[in-house]
């Protein structure tokens, strides 16, 4: 599919996470114009807010560290929307709870979206501009232009299953997990040459518990449970312990997130939400010594969590076709990772 002279070329990015929103908005800043699809009802991916009436809960990722110059360019564009976390240095912790001798881990900072993980993604997706982006918007094909034969064009279903046909694209660069994207492009007909790499990448599930104690701040009652304010755990159950109330900006009321390991999140990957939430709430009361009854309790299941064998390359682009993949998947599972996958594959369709 020849390409066109890269002035005016119009972009479809689908998947606004942390991938998606930096390859979309270094194409829009380019001069291009970029059309952003989103599954979702709103921005982040697995950055996204889980919002409750006693606070919101940062239930993907937690926290991301900075390493490379152009991340931390482009979040000095943004300032007060970056804060840094001091977490009284994340703990690791055997099943019962107990300090292990990896207790210290390195000083490099760790810094968080305010007031939620999901802002800094969906501050920077508005210079997109409110007309080129669907939410609540899943694309189900991605097919050749019915009227321009050199074009793409993609049809969606809407949240209230909804049809319709998008087009005039010159190029589709997906931002989403590697099996939705294999499986977009399988069932589009789009036979890729990626599709040995894709196979061996591999990404973990992940449970993710959520739970409020109002009473908790109650005079006299600072905080329940332990003095430390995030922590990485050994239990077979829980992988990973956040007090969401000591990040900047949250709110005052006690509040925790707890993920589970990538092994115990596979072997109770399709029961039911009550069973699991019953079950990490046992494992988070025998780790925290709180045995307080929450007043909330929530869960959410990952299907594509933690990447556990990465692509390698930044991202993956052919341009004879004008197809790309990008996604955290490709380098690791970081923040950061799917910031720069974004930024490379802009940069590569450039």
């Amino acid at each position: 599919m020849p390409s066109k002279p890269q002035a005016h070329r119009h972009y479809a990015v689908i998947g606004a996470g942390m991938a998606g929103v930096s390859c979309a908005r270094t194409l829009m800043q380019a001069g291009h114009r970029v059309s952003l699809f989103e599954k979702s009802k709103g921005f982040g991916g697995r950055m996204s807010t889980r919002n409750s009436s006693f606070g919101s809960f940062d239930h993907g990722a937690q926290y991301f560290t900075v390493r490379d110059k152009r991340f931390e360019a482009a979040l000095a564009t943004t300032p007060d929307l970056i804060k840094r976390w001091s977490a009284n240095s994340i703990r690791v912790l055997d099943p019962l709870g107990r300090l292990t001798a990896a207790a210290l881990p390195g000083r490099e900072p760790h810094w968080v979206a305010a007031p939620a993980m999901k802002s800094l993604v969906a501050a920077w997706a508005q210079v997109l501009g409110v007309d080129n982006i669907q939410l609540q918007t899943r694309v189900t094909r991605i097919e050749t232009d019915t009227l321009h034969r050199q074009q793409w064009q993609l049809r969606t279903e809407g949240a209230d299953d909804s049809q319709q046909v998008f087009s005039g694209f010159d190029a589709v660069l997906l931002a989403i997990p590697s099996p939705q994207a294999h499986q977009l492009l399988q069932s589009s007909g789009l036979q890729s040459a990626w599709r040995g790499q894709l196979d061996k990448v591999q990404v973990a599930p992940c449970w993710t518990l959520m739970v409020a104690y109002p009473q908790a701040v109650h005079p006299g009652l600072a905080t329940l449970g332990p003095q430390w304010n995030a922590a990485r755990s050994t239990h077979h159950r829980i992988a990973w312990l956040a007090r969401e109330s000591s990040k900047p900006g949250r709110g005052t009321i006690e509040r925790w997130t707890a993920q589970a390991s990538a092994a115990w999140s596979q072997e109770h990957l399709q029961d039911d939400k009550a069973r699991v939430q019953a079950k990490l709430l046992k494992a988070f009361s025998e780790i925290t010594g709180i045995h307080a009854t929450p007043a909330h309790v929530d869960s959410h299941r990952w299907l594509y969590a933690q990447t556990l064998q990465s692509l390698g390359p930044s991202h993956l682009w052919d341009p004879q076709a004008q197809l790309g993949l990008c996604g955290d998947w490709c380098l690791g599972h970081r923040v950061e990772n799917a910031f720069v996958s974004g930024l490379e594959l802009a940069l590569a369709t450039l």
